[in-house]
């Protein structure tokens, strides 16, 4: 008996040391590689139109990594499927770097939806980084009295059923942030649903709807116009490009916060050692003033820099989120 716990132990010491020994062999060759990485030009797909808010953040972000990163970084616009088609070929990728993906929490609110999708958007990409943030911003017709959020609250509850407000379609983000702030408000009012966002904004600058959550970048010149009035935005802080327009929160509207990300992935598997060195560079550019400049003068805002870790953890509380919604509201995808 004491024979074979003795051979037991051997044969875990020497189970357990190579274990060991293959972690460092492969930690090494990790850092070997990130070393020699990039040797060759880096494909960021992105599963959105050129000249669309989430290209031009890829293309401002990939602008400025180019020269760190001592290799081109090629935009490809792979469209269809409300994103879903681009991230799925950066999903099969190789997993070595050399082909990323940068898009939006359109990736959380599709699989939020139960949206069929050939991939899985939490076991197949890794989160590298969030890299800017897409406020939405509650506005209504100038012909009416909402002055301010607590206005159009007490009209929706003195008006059951009979205040509208639009989106850019089922299961877009300006839908399920309307139905965040219909929860979180108790208020029971009438979903127009339209083809898109430039549609929405047009009805609603002729009265047809009375409220709707638009993307900050159709919203801006609006706005400035004078042909729709701000109630609030949907980030944390007040936005740059609209400094006198109050926060959900400061407008009464406890723990809501909405915004759009946008964010780098890689797939599955790719060294962590690269991840690393991303995040380093990604996070390089976050702290540029003139990178954080070109994104607000599109209706958006930086993030602050972070870890990878960080983002894993605020993509899967996003989703959580949606998710919740999605099931108290029984929206399904068209």
């Amino acid at each position: 008996m004491k024979k074979m716990t003795i051979c037991v132990d051997l044969a875990h010491r020497r189970q357990l040391l190579c274990r060991l020994v293959l972690g460092a062999f492969l930690l090494g060759c990790s850092a070997v590689y990130a070393q020699a990485y990039p040797s060759k030009q880096i494909r960021m797909v992105v599963p959105w139109p050129a000249g669309g808010l989430v290209d031009v953040a890829a293309r401002q972000l990939s602008q400025r990594l180019q020269t760190a990163m001592g290799q081109a970084i090629v935009i490809d616009n792979k469209l269809g499927a409300g994103g879903t088609i681009g991230a799925d070929q950066a999903s099969k990728a190789a997993a070595d770097g050399y082909t990323l993906l940068f898009t939006s929490s359109a990736l959380t609110i599709n699989t939020a939806l139960g949206s069929k999708m050939p991939f899985d958007a939490v076991k197949d990409l890794e989160r590298v980084a969030v890299v800017a943030y897409a406020p939405s911003v509650l506005v209504v017709n100038i012909s009416n009295n909402f002055n301010g959020v607590q206005d159009l609250v007490k009209a929706a509850r003195a008006n059951p059923g009979k205040l509208s407000y639009g989106s850019a379609g089922i299961g877009s983000p300006a839908h399920l942030t309307a139905e965040l702030f219909r929860s979180r408000q108790n208020i029971e009012v009438l979903h127009v649903p339209y083809t898109g966002a430039p549609a929405a904004m047009t009805d609603q600058i002729a009265g047809r709807i009375d409220y709707h959550f638009s993307n900050a970048a159709v919203a801006l010149p609006q706005i400035k116009a004078g042909k729709v009035r701000a109630l609030a935005v949907t980030s944390a802080q007040r936005m740059p490009s609209l400094p006198q327009v109050p926060t959900m929160a400061e407008s009464g509207v406890d723990k809501f916060e909405a915004d759009q990300w946008l964010g780098l992935f890689a797939p599955k598997g790719t060294p962590a050692a690269v991840i690393e060195k991303w995040v380093i560079e990604v996070n390089k550019v976050l702290a540029q003033d003139d990178f954080n400049q070109s994104l607000s003068s599109a209706g958006m805002t930086s993030a602050k820099p972070g870890r990878s870790e960080s983002f894993d953890a605020y993509f899967k509380q996003d989703l959580q989120q949606w998710s919740q919604i999605v099931k108290a509201a029984n929206i399904t995808p068209e």
